[in-house]
């Protein structure tokens, strides 16, 4: 019988689509005011978020590249598992799967729900949306890439019209002499520089290379694109620097409106500056927006990250079953299954799950590094191999963004160190459950079958 194989059916345009898709969800409409507690200053809020980018830009940079060099399906899975060893590989799909894909998307799914609810005015359960909504997405990408491509794509262009108008009718309330300009513009902010500018500046660039984070997702459908060595670094660049254009207008016009200090003391700055713009209309407009924009998240979410259980199957270190296309389909509908599960189970017994994402965040920023690494390694290993992408600067280039991201994960088991840890034991807990799986691979491979 013929084995089934992945579906090659995605291009530019779609790798551009879910590069976006993986960055852009609920953050860019309300981390601006979070970065406005910690700076005050317009210029470096402005310029947190331009640091951002660039760390964003030569993530894709680096990404590319070894996009080019290992086409492979699961994308960074197979990038740390030929870098560095095999169980590198599984310790990022393990806590991936168990907390940092899955608990984002628990974490977003109820945030969708709070939403729907206040819009529709429905008396529904939170949890009972929630889980509703992962399963119709669960649903969408058994039908194939294309089904799931397809309903990510509609979905981005939404919310790039979202941000779009927000933008728009926020530049047009500032230019319109009627306007009424808020008390805090005409109060002189707080010079560059001054004291605790620094470190706050850091505690700045948290929220931000959040809001930036996601584009490595792309990399997980790379055994689906019908060009991965060409497509993949086009839809990487290209998404990247379409997202730094987007953000960078979204904080000049809520700086703009806002001012720095009213910017600090809201917890929804889209919601305030339609609210200026349009009246409570507005705000509900961008409410709309904002909903299709966490619905975006999931919806690549459940596009990109089965790929890389199915890779760790295929390699012998996961369910068999996780590994295995449907005939029809040719989609990993085991994969997809298992996360849409698991992530409901995460909304119905955890909610939010805040705290346990807290946990994830020094390892997530630990990978990231770790990729980067991984580039270090395949240049040393081949330094003429590729001729198209490649990290402008490297190797210093690439050791910065290295660098960046460890000292994220630094900071962030110095801010929470109880979270940290918890987070450490995790991906301890994946040490005995690889070596159990290698084991059991191996004792297949002798018996012949």
């Amino acid at each position: 019988m013929t084995v089934p194989a992945l579906a090659r059916r995605l291009g530019v345009f779609d790798a551009t689509m879910i590069v976006m898709g993986g960055i852009i969800g609920a953050g860019i409409f309300m981390n601006p005011s979070v970065v406005a507690r910690h700076v005050s200053s317009p210029a470096l809020m402005m310029g947190a978020w331009a640091a951002g980018g660039v760390i964003a830009l030569a993530g894709a940079f680096v990404y590319a590249e070894l996009a080019q060099r290992r086409s492979e399906v699961g994308g960074q899975y197979a990038y740390l598992r030929d870098a560095f060893h095999p169980i590198a590989a599984f310790l990022y799909g393990w806590t991936l799967l168990l907390v940092i894909q899955t608990g984002g998307m628990a974490a977003v799914s109820m945030t969708f729900a709070n939403y729907f609810r206040e819009l529709t005015g429905w008396d529904v359960g939170r949890s009972a949306i929630a889980v509703s909504t992962l399963g119709i997405l669960t649903l969408v990408n058994c039908l194939g890439v294309r089904s799931g491509s397809n309903v990510q794509n509609a979905l981005m262009v939404t919310k790039i019209a979202a941000i779009l108008m927000l933008v728009i009718l926020g530049w047009r309330a500032v230019g319109d002499p009627s306007f009424p300009v808020p008390v805090e513009q005409s109060q002189a902010p707080v010079p560059v520089g001054g004291p605790g500018q620094g470190g706050s500046f850091l505690a700045a660039m948290v929220p931000v290379l959040f809001a930036y984070g996601g584009w490595q997702t792309a990399s997980f459908v790379s055994g689906e694109m019908r060009h991965p060595e060409r497509d993949l670094p086009r839809g990487l660049l290209y998404g990247v620097v379409g997202v730094i254009v987007l953000y960078l207008a979204v904080n000049l016009v809520c700086i703009l409106v806002l001012g720095p200090q009213a910017l600090g003391s809201t917890q929804t700055p889209a919601s305030a500056v339609m609210r200026r713009a349009l009246g409570e209309g507005g705000a509900r407009l961008i409410a709309a927006g904002i909903a299709v924009s966490t619905v975006g998240f999931l919806s690549q979410g459940m596009l990109t990250a089965p790929r890389v259980y199915y890779a760790m199957a295929r390699d012998g270190v996961f369910f068999t079953t996780v590994g295995k296309l449907s005939e029809r389909t040719r989609a990993p509908v085991g994969a997809i299954v298992l996360q849409g599960v698991w992530a409901s189970l995460i909304v119905i017994f955890f909610g939010f799950y805040e705290q346990v994402l807290n946990y994830v965040v020094a390892l997530d920023a630990l990978f990231f590094g770790l990729t980067g690494e991984a580039l270090l390694v395949y240049r040393r290993r081949d330094p003429t191999a590729v001729r198209g992408v490649r990290m402008p600067g490297h190797p210093v280039t690439t050791m910065v963004f290295v660098l960046a991201f460890w000292i994220l994960a630094a900071s962030t088991i110095v801010k929470f160190p109880k979270d940290a840890g918890m987070g450490v034991l995790i991906l301890l807990l994946g040490v005995p459950v690889y070596l159990f799986w290698r084991k059991r691979a191996t004792v297949r491979s002798a018996a012949g079958r």
